[in-house]
């Protein structure tokens, strides 16, 4: 059908540059069917619509965007850095005494303090430099403050918001003290939030101590509420701000501790809500571990609030660090980054060096890994363990432990815990004081929970000074262990992530078992802002001369990726603001604000208006860039170069059909000749060695998995290749050859999608392909194909070779071939100057999609964010009878107004349709559960009728919402709607409800024990709500029913009290 040398220009996108005619714009669209131009008028009908809506609605935008172009602008004022130097002794630390003689006796350390103050116009700001200290100040310190504390509390003495910004470890709590201290003084009150319940409890008990009149409120307990200071979650303070509490009324100072929790995805919103929401006579202290645009947000809260807001940041930590790799399957650990944060990259080459020397994986066997996926570059499966096994014991003889262990799944955590469990690290007197706080601990437990599987396991553990710490851990274990590492009882913890938040627990040692994380959607590198969070455990202050880093590799990593984890910015504060339906009705019902309001004030728009300035920068740059490209004959190199993106559009288009798995599977075959392309670099040819098949996560419409498929190729590449991978699974450190002296031939795993070409030629392999000879020996075969057919490998026919007889794709394959008949003709193609005013013209096309680009983010930057979105869901709301047309909220809408913790729309339709009037308190209770599980389950639930059938009436109901909610114009997928709600602890719960033991539903579920007690405490919050909900309508008989249903859940190990408390 085709010859070769037209076959390689259609198939690689290489359209020859010689023989090409004019085509006027009509004759371009003249070979497009009639489909596609009915698709492109009803285009164009559809844009003259939007536009006429975007008229419509830009009123509304420009009057609302008025009003926040109308606040007045912060002015950023008072900017000093100082430099601060120390001597520290320099010790050898786990690098030998070599180090120490070349570097001197004593190093010098230095750290800086920089400080800003974001002030409203007009303000009689004052400098910081010539503030007064109170002759009576609210609070003394035994020890001279830091520098950067010092700030702080000025600012709080001069009664002006401010957010530290400081490394764990560094005293950041001081600051939070001196404005609990300066309160109680003024006989004000004050409240102190935190992200996590633990953190709540363990700050109530640290400020009990040390102040006295100290309440806490958590949705668990509560305990002391008139209390001066309280200690709260914050989304206890966002429920108060919303039902007009009278304790807001007398707060004068509110405490954000660990504000940039402020990013999480989920709950961030729940702190922008709750600082917008607060009265403007509040202050605050931020308390935050470094971030790099701490002066946005600082400006952010001068502009909501019309107060200053000062920065303090520092870098200092007060025992520095020593940062170490330990390549899997090496002879020993490698500084990488000392304390002076020198990156030393002739060490982070003998690391990589000795990983490489190992026995590890063969790249010729591209996926040679241990169990569960996990890769170990000594040798076997075994290796890994055994390696964390060597560093523990060199950390002990050495002597620097306590040591921290991090990994990223619990199971793993438990492993390495056993693994340790024939190594014994306590004396016989801390032996008997573990047993004594483990004993006292579970004291008020009942004896079949005194028995569970997960206590009786640790103990002997513990008493070796060992112990694991995990999200699935019960909450009294959790507690106990931490309670020991405090008391120096625990030498050695593994630990998840979770460990480095808040609690203050720090070690001597720190160890990473991988610096690569699985994120819910692939495994990548750990960031810089989760490496400082967790390495900053290490090093505890006034007890250690350093801290000690160590992390765990068992795969190539490039100096720019270690660079960047140790000595990389944090991660920025950017906001996760979103709406829902519960704060939209909330709004609704205050008096003084509204949806619209806090879209206004939220930190989301502030950032969007704060780049606004630099898009109109770039915008205007990239004007005066295209202007000064003068082309000649513009308008006939336009329809040329309009012809060859025709021809792109459909190339593609053929070439996903050829790599579709049903037509190229059967030609993967080894010895294949392939042309690779990855990240817009082109490898050239290659040679198959096999493909196999890759199950993906599983699809939300059916629960199967996604399939795809691996193709491993010889390549040449360059020297400095890595075959590190990404998320995907594709290594991210592969680069082609430039030339022949910088070649090296390995096997990559690469998608179908990178196979640009497929050759008719195979060649004929050697069985071991391990050697670098046999490899030579057939990459010069390939240079010899490529030889004989002058560059222009012969490629299989996707008609006549692969088979591919659907009459589309034969008229695709039509189609190019016409497009490559009007090229060939058009006047241009005999010009000399053709490729040099096609490549001009193009860069100058580049830059207009550039700014087509850039004109977007101005547009979405100058609307009002998320307006179109709250239009949608006042609809929805509208529709199910929540509010009226005029935003009145109905009676439905007051019900949802009680619910936060579980889905507000679904489970207020389900208490209006009756659903929970039918069931029992164990069903009810047990249909509830669906709403507070939210963990990945293999097993699915079965169910027996009882609880089925209630469970069919929720997804029904569900169904509809989302039929409602697609409809008035949400992106909702109903099917992954549906599926959000997990019935799988449904059986578990009514088990509970019924009297079961704790052991018993241990059993009858995989779900850790902690994980569940995490979803009753969770479904006791919900409960609460709906009694809440039902008492709103006057609903007595619902209200008693999930009342009994909180009495029926309580009790036992699931509802023990903290330790802190």
């Amino acid at each position: 059908m085709f010859d070769e040398e037209s076959l390689f220009n259609v198939f690689s996108g290489e359209a020859a540059t010689d023989n090409f005619d004019d085509v006027d714009d009509e004759e371009i669209l003249d070979d497009v069917d009639e489909t596609t131009q009915t698709k492109r008028r009803n285009s164009i009908i559809a844009e003259d619509q939007n536009a006429k809506k975007q008229r419509t609605e830009s009123n509304e935008q420009q009057k609302m965007r008025e009003e926040i172009e109308q606040q007045p602008t912060p002015i950023v004022a008072d900017t000093f850095e100082q430099e601060t130097s120390r001597q520290v002794a320099n010790i050898a630390g786990l690098q030998g005494q070599a180090a120490v003689a070349a570097e001197g006796e004593q190093i010098v350390l230095s750290h800086q303090v920089r400080h800003q103050v974001a002030v409203p116009p007009n303000y009689p700001y004052v400098p910081i430099s010539q503030h007064v200290p109170p002759a009576d100040p609210a609070r003394v310190y035994p020890f001279t403050l830091d520098p950067f504390q010092r700030v702080a509390v000025s600012s709080i003495e001069r009664n002006e918001s401010v957010l530290v910004s400081a490394h764990t470890s560094a005293g950041k709590t001081v600051v939070a003290e001196y404005a609990i201290a300066q309160c109680l003084k003024n006989k004000q009150r004050v409240i102190y939030t935190s992200p996590i319940k633990a953190l709540s409890n363990q700050k109530y008990r640290e400020f009990t101590e040390e102040f006295g009149d100290v309440g806490l409120m958590t949705g668990d307990v509560t305990i002391n509420p008139q209390a001066s200071c309280l200690v709260m979650t914050t989304e206890i303070l966002r429920s108060m701000l919303y039902r007009g509490s009278e304790v807001i009324r007398e707060v004068a100072w509110v405490v954000y501790d660990e504000i940039h929790y402020m990013r999480d995805s989920e709950r961030g919103v729940v702190w922008e809500e709750s600082i917008i929401l607060l009265p403007d006579v509040v202050r605050y202290v931020f308390l935050s571990a470094t971030i790099p645009n701490a002066m946005e947000f600082a400006e952010w809260i001068c502009k909501i609030h019309q107060q200053p807001c000062h920065i303090v940041y520092t870098d200092f930590r007060p025992t520095p660090l020593q940062h170490y790799l330990f390549p899997a399957g090496g002879d020993g650990i490698h500084l990488v980054v000392d304390e002076k944060s020198r990156f030393r990259e002739d060490s982070f080459q003998k690391a990589i060096a000795a990983l490489s020397d190992g026995k590890g994986d063969d790249p010729s066997g591209t996926r040679a890994r241990g169990k569960k996926g996990k890769t170990y570059k000594g040798g076997n499966a075994n290796d890994g363990p055994a390696d964390i096994y060597r560093i523990i014991k060199m950390v002990m003889m050495k002597n620097y432990h306590p040591v921290i262990v991090f990994s990223f799944s619990k199971k793993e955590c438990e492993a390495n815990a056993l693994l340790m469990s024939k190594l014994d690290f306590n004396d016989e007197n801390e032996r008997d004081m573990v047993s004594q706080v483990f004993t006292n601990a579970i004291s008020g437990l009942n004896e079949d929970d005194r028995q569970l599987p997960q206590i009786q396991q640790l103990l002997p553990l513990l008493r070796r000074g060992i112990g694991v710490h995990h999200g699935g851990l019960l909450p009294i274990m959790k507690e106990t262990i931490e309670v020991l590492f405090q008391e120096g009882l625990l030498k050695v913890l593994f630990a998840t992530e979770t460990f480095s938040i808040g609690l203050n627990m720090p070690a001597k040692t720190v160890v990473f078992t991988s610096v690569r994380k699985y994120d819910g959607k692939g495994t990548r590198w750990v960031t810089s802002g989760e490496y400082i969070q967790m390495s900053g455990r290490a090093g505890r202050r006034g007890l250690d001369e350093r801290g000690v880093v160590i992390m765990m590799i068992d795969e190539k990593m490039e100096p720019a990726v270690a660079k960047g984890m140790v000595k990389g910015e944090s991660d920025r504060m950017n906001s996760a603001f979103h709406l829902s339906y519960n704060m939209i009705l909330n709004l609704l019902r205050v008096e003084g604000v509204s949806p619209e309001y806090m879209l206004e004030k939220c930190f989301y728009t502030f950032q969007s208006d704060s780049n606004i300035p630099q898009f109109e920068k770039q915008l205007k740059q990239l004007e005066e860039e295209k202007n000064s490209i003068i082309i000649k004959d513009e308008e006939e190199i336009s329809g040329y170069y309009e012809l060859r993106k025709q021809i792109d559009t459909f190339t593609q288009d053929v070439h996903d059909v050829m790599i579709h798995p049903t037509y190229a599977l059967p030609f993967m075959q080894p010895g294949r000749l392939v042309r690779v392309e990855h990240d817009k670099m082109d490898f050239g040819w290659g040679v198959i060695l096999n493909h196999q098949k890759v199950f993906g996560k599983k699809r939300a419409s059916d629960g199967e998995r996604e399939v795809n498929y691996v193709v491993d190729v010889l390549l040449n590449c360059s020297q400095d290749s890595s075959l590190a991978k990404d998320a995907a699974g594709q290594p991210t450190g592969v680069r082609p050859a430039t030339n022949d002296d910088n070649r090296n031939l390995l096997v990559i795993p690469v998608s179908l999608r990178a196979i640009q070409s497929i050759s008719h030629i195979r060649l004929v392999l050697p069985k071991d392909l391990r050697s670098s000879d046999a490899r030579k020996t057939v990459y010069k075969s390939i240079l010899e194909v490529k030889k004989r057919f002058q560059g222009n490998i012969p490629l299989l026919d996707p008609i006549n070779n692969m088979g591919i007889k659907d009459p589309s794709f034969q008229k695709l394959v039509s189609k190019i071939l016409n497009l490559e008949k009007k090229v060939m003709e058009h006047p241009l193609s005999k010009s000399e100057d053709l490729p040099n005013m096609y490549e001009v013209y193009t860069k100058k096309m580049e830059i207009v999609d550039k700014m087509k680009s850039l004109k977007r983010k101005l547009v979405d930057a100058q609307s009002i964010v998320q307006l179109e979105e709250l239009k949608n869901r006042k609809r929805v709301m509208r529709r199910l009878g929540f509010t009226t047309s005029s935003d009145v909220v109905e009676m439905k809408g007051r019900v949802a107004c009680e619910i936060s913790t579980g889905d507000e729309l679904l489970l207020t339709e389900m208490i209006f349709q009756g659903v929970f009037n039918d069931l029992t308190v164990d069903q009810s209770v047990a249909v509830l559960s669906c709403f507070v599980f939210d963990e990945k389950v293999d097993v699915k639930a079965k169910l027996q009728e009882e609880l089925s059938a209630p469970l069919r009436l929720m997804q029904e109901t569900a169904r509809r919402i989302a039929k409602v909610a697609t409809e008035c114009k949400m992106p909702l997928d109903e099917e992954e709607y549906v599926a959000k709600f997990k019935p799988e602890l449904m059986d578990v719960v009514f088990a509970w409800c019924q009297g079961a033991k704790f052991s018993q539903i241990c059993k009858m579920t995989t779900v850790y024990e902690g994980s569940l007690i995490r979803v009753f405490r969770r479904l006791e919050e919900l409960l609460r709500q709906m009694c809440a909900a039902a008492k709103s309508i006057g609903n007595t008989e619902l209200e008693n029913k999930f009342s009994e249903g909180i009495n029926r859940i309580h009790r036992d190990i699931i509802f023990a009290a903290s330790l802190y408390l």
